[in-house]
This record gives structure tokens, sequence and C-alpha cells, in this order.
């Protein structure tokens, strides 16, 4: 009995540990479908869409390497910043996994004035693994990425984006992202 102890208490610590980054998830995620819901400034003005979708894929580099498809949602935080909410599903070296990532990005061009805008980010990131690739876990996540051009002549369409990053690993991503008209 006393051998069942220090197993019970680390199982307790996963699961305060997969508590923790669910209920953050929850909180993030309906803080943002309240950001969703606000009404635009002024009619007067060019709709603006608020939303902004993304497909992504992931490679994630640490001990336990993994490889995730994911989809993002993000929203405008001022003219520079834009904050949003990424969940991925993947590969693991022990099987399935997961993960959510919070991420804010602040764009050097947000007016679109260049073909490829170099943007940064930070934010947290849940990764859902097995216990053998070291269970789930909660990390501080930073970015360095560059966003592409609208296609030719187009107001919208979709754009590339490439990411590296830190966060449960080296981060490397490719990304296709709705674009917003006249915006970033």
């Amino acid at each position: 009995m006393a051998g069942t102890r220090p197993l019970e208490r680390g199982l307790t610590a996963i699961e305060q540990t997969v508590q923790s980054v669910l209920r953050i998830t929850l909180g993030l995620a309906l803080a943002l479908a309240l950001t969703l819901g606000l009404p635009a400034s002024g009619a007067a003005q060019i709709n603006q869409q608020y939303l902004q979708a993304e497909g992504r894929l992931d490679g994630i580099v640490a001990h336990t390497t993994g490889v995730e498809a994911g989809f993002g949602l993000s929203v405008p935080a001022g003219i520079y910043m834009r904050t949003g909410l990424v969940a991925g599903i993947g590969a693991g070296r022990h099987g399935l996994e997961g993960r959510t990532d919070l991420i804010a990005r602040f764009s050097l061009d947000p007016f679109r004035q260049s073909n490829w805008a170099p943007y940064g980010g930070a934010g947290i990131s849940g990764r859902y693994r097995s216990r053998l690739d070291g269970g789930s876990r909660a990390y501080l996540l930073v970015l360095l990425g560059v966003e592409g051009p609208l296609p030719f002549g187009r107001t919208s369409g979709i754009v590339p984006a490439f990411e590296v990053g830190l966060g449960g690993g080296a981060r490397f991503g490719v990304i296709l992202r709705r674009g917003i008209n006249a915006r970033r």
C-alpha cells in the first residue's frame, strides 16, 4: 500500500494539470465568443471581417516529437494585434496527441503595405499527450512568423504564413489564413 501513494500523487497532479488547462481553454473560448458578439463601431465604415479562420500544419520537436493539423480563429485586438485560439490534433511518438493555443499576434504591417509582413506572438499552449510522451502540460508560447500576400488584384482570399516558435518544444508551422480586406 505504501508503494501506491506516489502513483496516486502523480495521477492527482496530472488530473489537476489537465483540469487547469481545460478551465483556461474554456475561459478563453468564452472570452473569444463574447468578443465576436460585439457590434460594429460605425455603419458608414467598410464592413470589416472580424473573424479570421486558419488551417495549419505544425511540427513540434521536443523530447517527444509530434505533427499536428489544426484549425484556428482570431479576432482583432487593436490595429496591430490579433488574438486567437488554435486547436490541433495529430500523431506523437506513442499515439494520438492534441493541443490548444491561445495566441496574441503583433503584425508589423497591419495595412498590407508590403507583400510579406513579419509578426511576433506569444501566448499559452496546452499539449495533451499520452503518459509515455510526458502527459498533458501547459507551456508558455513565443513565435515569429511571416504572412504572405493576397492573390494579385484581390481584396480577400487565402494567404500563406510560416511560423517558428517555442512552446512545449521547437515549433514549425505552415498556415493558410483567410485574408482580411485592407488588413492583416
